[in-house]
């Protein structure tokens, strides 16, 4: 690509706040995730874009490296700088399925994240929802902040927790995604330093460099989160305490007030993503949310992952005045999730324990099944148990992960590599592997990967 023609589709790409380099790297990204960069495209030299833009050769060699540390790009020496294809931005999505030959029907998906199917509580739900539709009076349907009867319900589940929550610290919004973005433009601004896990969530990495945010990572539980609050002056950290994504943990009570407290002395906006504490196996005790220390500290929450992620219901926790914050910016956008949705939620949340009870169950007994089917076939993996959730977070004794996970889709199994979870690069070892399926498809893919690793091997 000429650098005149990126210029063109860059536009105003320097007109906001924060470095040049992540400005640029932020409308690089766009491009990038919107298409009109495809994989594979030849991107300009350092010093031709450099020149083109009229900026310093150091602005467009930082937003490259930028770009290369989230895997957007690939830099070779004599190759030049490409934007990464499917294979190096490890996609696993049905249309990567389909270019490689395959229909998503003949891929058994170890990359589902929700429950596959609708639980009957759903179907009850609703069933009630259609009985309430008609007494609804005096309602537009408008509720940016949430619809007051399910804002009550979320509010009084807190309470149960030992956390008492006003209504007006609720905010709804469509899953746990949406939480994240609206929180990433309320809080960022380019440049802000955010302290994330090594390896994380990978809808909040995207979320936080979409408002150009620099990540700072720290080991799972963020030990050291002082000296990163002296070194680097953090804006925000994002944690994942009980049942991390993608390892599984759960963080002990005693690190958990010691990083709140580390957070609240250096003034630091602590995020707490809980979309699945709830699936703690049997036997856990569930540690108090991080809120529970601090009334400052935001709490995401979803039912995405417990019920089902059709719903699309998620909410945050915060003060009041960062609510009010939120549901501004909730205007611009779409005033608010679906009503028949949020009364729906609100007749589940009281009822969730009893299907989070049974979802659990079953879920233990699909770590159990995955876990003992690869230690039988694929016995140099290193596969540990985990505390609950969804996901084993399983280690290769040798070899790439991203590769690997290319010739497991040519064998019918769809994995995530670590890669895609870590926020600075590294995992290149791990694999995520979800056991939300019937155990006889969990059987069938540990079949696959093992006839996958002896031909990687």
């Amino acid at each position: 690509m000429e650098p005149i023609d990126l210029t063109e589709r860059l536009g105003q790409w320097a007109a906001g706040r924060g470095p040049l380099y992540l400005l640029l790297a932020s409308a690089l990204r766009r491009l990038i995730d919107d298409g009109e960069l495809p994989g594979g495209t030849l991107l300009p030299p350092d010093r031709a874009l450099a020149a083109t833009l009229a900026v310093g050769r150091t602005t467009v060699v930082n937003a490259y490296e930028q770009l290369q540390a989230e895997g957007k790009i690939v830099r070779r020496q004599g190759s030049g700088t490409r934007v990464a294809g499917p294979t190096s931005r490890q996609d696993t999505s049905g249309a990567t399925l389909l270019s490689l030959g395959y229909s998503a029907d003949e891929v058994i998906q170890l990359v589902l994240s929700a429950p596959p199917t609708p639980p009957t509580e759903v179907i009850d739900a609703y069933e009630q929802v259609v009985r309430h539709l008609p007494q609804i009076t005096d309602d537009v349907g408008y509720h940016p902040a949430g619809h007051a009867t399910l804002r009550r319900a979320i509010a009084d589940r807190y309470g149960r927790r030992g956390v008492p929550t006003d209504p007006g610290q609720i905010i709804v919004t469509n899953g746990a995604q949406q939480a994240l973005s609206l929180l990433a433009r309320a809080l960022l601004k380019p440049g802000d330093r955010v302290v994330v896990e090594a390896s994380t969530h990978p809808g909040a990495l995207e979320a936080f460099r979409e408002a150009a945010a620099r990540l700072h990572t720290l080991p799972v539980g963020l030990p050291g989160l002082d000296a990163a609050a002296r070194d680097v002056r953090p804006i925000a950290a994002y944690a994942i305490p009980t049942v991390h994504n993608p390892t599984g943990t759960v963080m002990p009570t005693p690190a958990r007030r010691r990083l709140v407290d580390t957070a609240v002395a250096a003034g630091i906006t602590l995020i707490e993503d809980e979309a699945f504490a709830d699936l703690l196996f049997a036997g856990q005790d569930r540690p108090p949310p991080l809120c529970s220390y601090a009334d400052s500290v935001i709490t995401i929450g979803s039912l995405s992952k417990t019920v089902w992620a059709g719903l699309r219901t998620g909410w945050l926790r915060a003060p009041a005045p960062l609510i009010a914050q939120l549901v501004r910016l909730r205007n611009l956008h779409d005033h608010g999730s679906n009503v028949p949705a949020q009364i729906a939620a609100s007749y589940l949340l009281p009822r969730l324990d009893a299907l989070v009870e049974r979802r659990v169950a079953d879920l233990e007994r699909g770590h159990d099944h995955l876990r003992a089917q690869v230690a039988r076939l694929i016995p140099d993996w290193e596969v540990p148990p985990v505390a609950g959730g969804h996901t084993l977070w399983a280690r290769l004794p040798k070899g790439n992960a991203v590769t690997f996970a290319q010739v497991a889709l040519r064998h019918g199994v769809a994995i995530y590599p670590g890669p895609i979870s870590a926020a600075r690069g590294g995992a290149d070892d791990r694999i995520r592997m979800h056991f939300l399926l019937h155990p006889d498809q969990l059987t069938e893919a540990a079949r696959r990967l093992a006839a996958a690793w002896r031909s990687y091997r």
